[in-house]
């Protein structure tokens, strides 16, 4: 069976409710500056165009966590490949996810970044797939709840493929 794909929230879609997530950071935060963390490679859409959603001061550092190895499933494993630069401490953190699934990547992240002493630290979140939820995830923001169906596009891949898709996207026909 071959791979195809099935638009399940447009460009559109995504770009207005980005917007909305952005003054709600702004509103929830006030004036002080945001630091943005982007949680690689998978959210990089989703930070730039939140960045240019936040009005006032914002900054931009990068994570790699990961448990998954290119695969359609979680390895259950939790990896840090790639640690911030920007010094958090005192400072409005939001972590910048593409998807919440499991719930592993992001709570370890979380627990991560609670020992670096942030003003405050939340998490934003493009997509929520709370039906495959085996660990509780506190999640601020999110974009869209969606069901527990693989997903690519809009950051989201499959083996490396997919990413530059402007919308999200149902995978059928995938193999492991």
């Amino acid at each position: 069976m071959s791979e195809s794909t099935t638009v399940l929230i447009s460009e559109e879609d995504l770009q207005k409710r980005i917007a909305e997530i952005g003054q709600q950071i702004r509103a929830d935060i006030g004036d002080a500056p945001v630091v943005l963390l982007c949680v690689l490679k998978g959210a990089f859409p989703f930070l730039a165009d939140l960045s240019r959603a936040i009005p006032g001061e914002v900054l931009v550092d990068f994570v790699q966590i990961s448990s998954y190895d290119g695969e359609k499933s979680s390895t259950g494993v939790v990896k840090l490949k790639k640690d911030h630069d920007i010094n958090i401490e005192g400072k409005h953190v939001v972590i910048v996810e593409d998807i919440i699934d499991t719930g592993l990547t992001i709570t370890h992240l979380r627990e991560l970044l609670m020992t670096r002493k942030p003003a405050s630290l939340r998490v934003a979140a493009a997509l929520n797939k709370f039906e495959a939820r085996t660990h509780p995830a506190q999640v601020e923001y999110i974009g869209f709840d969606i069901p527990n169906k693989f997903v690519v596009g809009y950051g989201l891949d499959y083996k490396e493929r997919y990413r530059q898709l402007p919308f999200v996207a149902v995978l059928e026909g995938a193999t492991e």
